[in-house]
């Protein structure tokens, strides 16, 4: 659309009108996207008076188009129709979007509505807005009513006492709706509307409300509930939490409903921190516990998760006594996700229980762990182990642990030693090079020697990695000697390795090491009588020459040194060889050239 049409110009609107009247779905929303550019091209007063009002009754259309509106509306539309002082005109098209039977729709109508509101004066919201909101929440379809939930938070901050009162009132008749879909509304954005309350109306509105969804007969609403007895604990004292909200603590949390159950759970340590420590001794230790052993593995799952967090509130002793049973029987746990999730976080104990409790009782349980035949069970106990280094000490990490991971190293199933060789960069990482080089570092080397290609191969992308960690200089002493060594075995499947690791480690390395340590070996190997190492070192010199010929010095020794072996390849008696020799003349050299 051009902006530049003459103020009087009828031309954008009767556009937009054919163009929405379309029957191509895609056209009409491109109508949609460019109402910008309409409305800058009508000026603030028309776009107030005559496209807003077109846009009102435009609600009978596609869901992906009264999306796309919805969304368009409040993306700061006010600016185009002359301001915050006219943007109560956006109002009117957005409640009827609010009703539409399409959730993502009125959702994304309620969103830009709150953004609106929060260019709105108290004037324009108590002119404009609240009656809205009443005729939203008092509306004949259902849809009307559940978006109004939404819009309570937003502006019950901005109005005067009497209109609070009201918003109150009226929240409480959505929060006591006849249809579900309202009713878990209600409970969604209770939360938010009780933070702008007083205490006083915590308790004497907040509350009842609460209580009511709470104790729906609907799961889907009681799960919802949990967020909001957060928010409303946050603003009691520990003394009145335990007066008014004991029983919907205890009950949410031994809900029949494992759904409810699993919000619970999820949410423990907000609501542990929100109704202070003595209820947590007295009270939740318990209940916690009751969750780490629950009938359902979902909620065993969110309630692991929360084992440091909460355990931050509790004494030492209490942990050894009731916490680290329940950890003991889920490291046994027959669901993998439950597992998965105690590795995770099974580490954060460690700094909690100190030195001689976490290598008395937690050890044992990552070791166990560390054998676990689910591969993210063991990625997660190894990922972890930086924090109980810190707390054990790395000699009583590498006598305990390390024993595990080389003897997973030296697995008979292969796929258990791949799974290890993934996680040495990350062990690596966290135990530091000295350590490395002593215990891990011959390991290493000895998966290059294994019988299955995979593992050879995942060998090679380590060595790879680990230069990345330790550097360069690094990798010149401890990986380059032995990989260039092996590449004189009687053995052709070693000599093969020697010309595969150099292919993957060779772009982390520097030309001087290439040139002095590299290179002449495996010009060597050129000559070899096997021609699967003849044309794998063609392999190895085109990433070579693609990597180092960029640098003056590199293309220089690519052109001395690299060129003539590979126009030597070209005639090789072998098919494979003269086409992998081709190929690295033409895009290794040629890429440089």
């Amino acid at each position: 659309m051009d902006p530049g049409y003459p103020a009087g110009d009828i031309a954008p609107i009767a556009i937009l009108m054919d163009e929405l009247r379309s029957e191509d779905v895609q056209l009409r929303l491109n109508a949609i996207h460019s109402l910008p550019t309409i409305a800058l091209a009508l000026g603030p007063e028309r776009a107030r008076d005559e496209l807003v009002p077109f846009l009102q009754d435009s609600v009978d259309d596609e869901d992906e188009v009264l999306l796309a509106l919805a969304e368009e509306l409040g993306r700061n539309f006010e600016e185009y129709i002359g301001g915050g002082e006219y943007a109560h005109h956006l109002l009117g098209p957005l409640e009827n979007l609010s009703a539409v039977e399409e959730t993502l729709v009125r959702d994304k109508a309620a969103e830009s509505i709150t953004k609106v509101a929060a260019v709105l004066s108290q004037a324009q919201i108590e002119e404009y807005y609240i009656p809205l909101l009443k005729r939203l929440s008092s509306g004949e379809w259902f849809t009307s009513r559940t978006s109004a939930a939404a819009l309570y938070p937003p502006v019950y901050a901005k109005v005067s006492p009497a209109i609070q009162e009201d918003l109150r009132k009226g929240y409480a008749a959505i929060g006591s709706d006849d249809t579900p879909m309202v009713r878990r509304a209600a409970a969604k954005w209770l939360g938010p509307l009780v933070k702008n309350f007083s205490k006083q109306h915590v308790l004497s509105d907040g509350l009842p409300i609460y209580r009511r969804l709470q104790s729906d007969d609907q799961d889907s609403v009681r799960l919802l509930t949990v967020e909001g007895l957060i928010t409303i604990a946050q603003q009691m004292s520990p003394g009145e939490v335990k007066e008014q909200l004991l029983k919907q603590i205890r009950h949410s949390i031994a809900d029949k409903s494992w759904r409810v159950r699993y919000m619970a759970a999820q949410h423990f340590n907000e609501l542990a921190e929100a109704v202070g420590v003595e209820l947590v001794r007295e009270e939740l230790i318990g209940q916690y516990v009751q969750l780490l052993k629950d009938n359902e593995a979902e909620v065993r799952t969110a309630a692991a998760g929360q084992i440091p967090g909460f355990s931050k509130l509790l004494d030492k002793e209490v942990i050894l006594a009731r916490i680290v049973p329940c950890v003991r029987d889920l490291s046994q746990d027959n669901s993998q996700h439950v597992r998965a999730a105690l590795a995770n976080q099974i580490s954060g104990l460690a700094p909690l229980l100190g030195k001689d409790s976490t290598t008395e009782h937690l050890l044992p349980l990552f070791l166990h762990l560390l054998k676990d035949e689910f591969p993210e069970v063991r990625l997660n106990i190894i990922s972890k182990l930086e924090t109980v280094n810190g707390v054990i000490g790395i000699e009583l990490l590498s006598e305990s642990l390390l024993p595990a991971i080389v003897e997973l190293a030296e697995d008979k199933s292969w796929r258990v030693r791949q799974a290890i060789i993934e996680y040495i960069p990350l062990l690596a990482n966290q135990l530091g090079k000295p350590f490395f080089d002593e215990q891990l570092g011959n390991l290493c080397m000895s998966w290059l020697g294994d019988t299955v290609f995979s593992i050879r191969e995942a060998a090679t992308v380590n060595l790879k990695k680990l230069t990345e960690v330790f550097g360069v200089e690094w990798s010149k002493v401890a990986i380059v000697p032995k990989v260039m060594g092996m590449g004189q075995h009687p053995n052709y499947l070693y000599r093969m390795t020697t010309v595969q690791a150099i292919t993957v480690i060779a772009p982390s390395l520097t030309l001087e090491i290439i040139r002095n340590d590299i290179l002449e070996p495996l010009l060597a190997l050129a000559k070899d009588a096997i021609p699967n190492i003849r044309f794998n070192v063609a392999k190895s010199l085109e990433v070579l020459a693609a990597t180092f010929s960029k640098a003056p010095d590199g293309l220089d020794l690519v052109q001395n040194k690299i060129v003539p072996v590979l126009e030597a390849m070209k005639n090789d008696s072998d098919a494979d060889v003269r086409y992998f020799a081709a190929r690295a003349l033409q895009k290794g050299i040629g890429a440089s050239a």
